[in-house]
């Protein structure tokens, strides 16, 4: 009867993602594709060890059960270390390495000073806050002196954000897609070794019970986002807390529409989110990139009082070599028309949860 019960329910759990519905109840199974796979292989392995009488039944379930486990290890497959990802091209043609760091500080995490730490530790080239309010504005004054270019988005409402740099930002937009709350940032950056792109940095809101009853707005900012992508000419790279999944479907859609890479393809899953309990750890925290732009390193680091672990990547540009270009995947028949949808539902959508 155990087995019945949960193989079940673990079943209905790894197909609510698929239904085109947005309540967060739905999406939440996108999360926790990598928990439900684990506990499909328990429950598979201990039917056969503690389950004495196999009826047609119990048969049934172990086969769906077995034919979920292919389903997901098929998704997820890519986003571990045993799927070669294309060699890095370093050479004289490439730019020198640039050191990201993007982290959801948590507004009400006063530890600012834990940080600021990590920060000198890693010595970024760049580097992203985001739910940052004034008072980490005012925290964050005491990197002003090693950063030169700044952009500044301080909210109360979760949703600031602020962008530090040693790399020259030539140029700067602040967007607010969706929702005249909900920023993004598009920095036009140019190095020393003159190599010039666009960095763009993410928030939007979750799916979830306690902020957006559904995914709208979430799947709108980011599939505007990608349609501003696509019409950038210029090297991209996109960082930030996407509240998302990559392998989700609006991620999907994102990385085609905007003609990107994901930067945990063949890297390891990186979860970021959240940092107290293990097993419910999700990897929202997101890079893409256009394929000029090779990343050497993506990781989390350390924890330092957010309920987010920090990523941080190293990565150049290689203008001169095409092999990540075949990567490139895109919308296929009908997508776009669904893009185009989810763009003005989520523009369309109120939240009543920010303040």
């Amino acid at each position: 009867m155990w087995f019945i019960i949960i193989s079940t329910l673990l079943l209905l759990a790894s197909a609510l993602p698929y239904l085109p519905l947005t309540h967060w109840f739905y999406r939440f199974f996108e999360f926790g594709k990598i928990q439900i796979l684990v506990l499909q292989i328990c429950t598979l392995i201990f039917s056969f060890i503690a389950v004495e009488n196999f009826s047609i039944g119990i048969r049934v379930l172990q086969l769906l059960t077995s034919v979920s486990i292919v389903i997901h290890i098929a998704t997820l497959y890519k986003y571990t270390s045993f799927y070669k990802s294309v060699e890095k091209q370093h050479c004289d043609n490439s730019s020198k390495m640039i050191k990201v760091l993007s982290a959801n500080v948590y507004q009400d995490n006063t530890d600012h000073d834990s940080f600021i730490t990590l920060i000198n530790k890693y010595d970024p080239d760049i580097f992203l806050t985001m739910e940052s309010d004034e008072k980490w504005e005012s925290a964050l004054l005491a990197l002003d002196s090693s950063f030169k270019y700044r952009v500044k988005v301080a909210q109360r409402n979760t949703y600031g954000m602020h962008l530090y740099s040693k790399v020259k930002i030539v140029s700067h937009e602040v967007h607010y897609f969706v929702a005249n709350d909900l920023p993004s940032i598009e920095a036009k950056l140019e190095t020393t070794d003159n190599y010039k792109f666009t960095f763009f940095a993410v928030h939007p809101p979750p799916p979830s019970p306690t902020e957006e009853e559904n995914s709208k707005e979430r799947d709108g900012e980011l599939l505007s986002i990608a349609k501003k992508i696509k019409q950038n000419s210029d090297t991209c790279v996109v960082v930030g807390d996407f509240n998302n999944v990559a392998w989700a479907k609006s991620s999907i859609l994102f990385r085609k529409t905007s003609l990107t890479l994901d930067g945990r393809i063949g890297r390891g899953f990186i979860s970021s989110f959240h940092t107290k309990y293990w097993f419910l750890r999700f990897p929202i925290d997101l890079m893409f990139h256009t394929p000029d732009v090779f990343i050497e390193e993506l990781k989390s680091l350390e924890h330092f009082g957010s309920d987010h672990f920090p990523i941080f990547a190293k990565f150049f540009i290689n203008k001169k070599t095409g092999n990540q270009e075949p990567l490139i995947e895109n919308l296929e028949e009908g997508e776009r028309e669904i893009v185009a949808e989810i763009i003005v539902e989520g523009k369309n959508e109120k939240s009543d949860n920010r303040n």
